[in-house]
């Protein structure tokens, strides 16, 4: 079932998620339909509080990203077969020189801005089969984790740009807040509860 993304100002998505059990109900249709309103948004990943659920839960599919032309086959590759659901994920370390990339959040729609990261992360979670794994990712996939990995910590990418650049966008947010804001995917907006 598609569902509608949690818009920019609602405080769900300032919260930190509390950590799943085996026993939380419905979780395989959660993350079902995470997935399904993920790619009806045309993402590459979404997190529990986008949906409204403070949840350390999120989902990711690099396949858009492997039609980049200008990264090597390996790389293409590398990211068409990345579909993944991390729950309970706990960042161990974020390593390297930062690298700047233009990210984008369906939760903020039409705001883009350039946010520098870490190249490599080790990263421990588990699937819904809640076997707990520590592995290390880098490049964009590293890159789409940490994003998603911010959202269950209650940051958002606009967190991490300079001053400036948010007096910049300060009207872009207010619009999305407002419900002033128009896409081709279901959105729930903070300032229009109830009306």
């Amino acid at each position: 079932m598609i569902l509608p993304i949690i818009g920019y100002g609602d405080p769900v998505l300032r919260k930190v998620g509390v950590e799943l059990s085996i026993e939380y109900p419905n979780l395989k249709e959660t993350i079902a339909n995470m997935y399904e309103t993920m790619y009806n948004a045309n993402g590459v990943g979404l997190a529990a509080p986008q949906i409204g659920l403070a949840l350390r839960l999120f989902v990711i599919d690099t396949t858009p990203f492997s039609d980049d032309e200008d990264l090597s086959i390996e790389k293409q590759e590398q990211l068409k077969g990345f579909k993944k659901t991390f729950i309970n994920a706990k960042m161990i370390t974020e390593i390297g020189e930062e690298w700047s990339f233009n990210e984008g959040c369906l939760s903020i729609p039409d705001v883009r801005e350039d946010v520098y990261r870490n190249p490599t992360i080790t990263i421990e979670y588990c699937e819904d089969d809640f076997v707990m794994k520590t592995e290390v990712y880098d490049g964009l996939i590293a890159r789409v984790i940490q994003h998603e990995y911010d959202h269950i910590e209650g940051i958002l990418f606009t967190d991490k740009i300079s001053s400036l650049k948010k007096r910049l966008i300060q009207k872009k947010l207010k619009n999305i807040l407002e419900g002033k804001t128009f896409q081709d995917y279901r959105m729930k907006f903070f300032a229009k509860k109830g009306r």
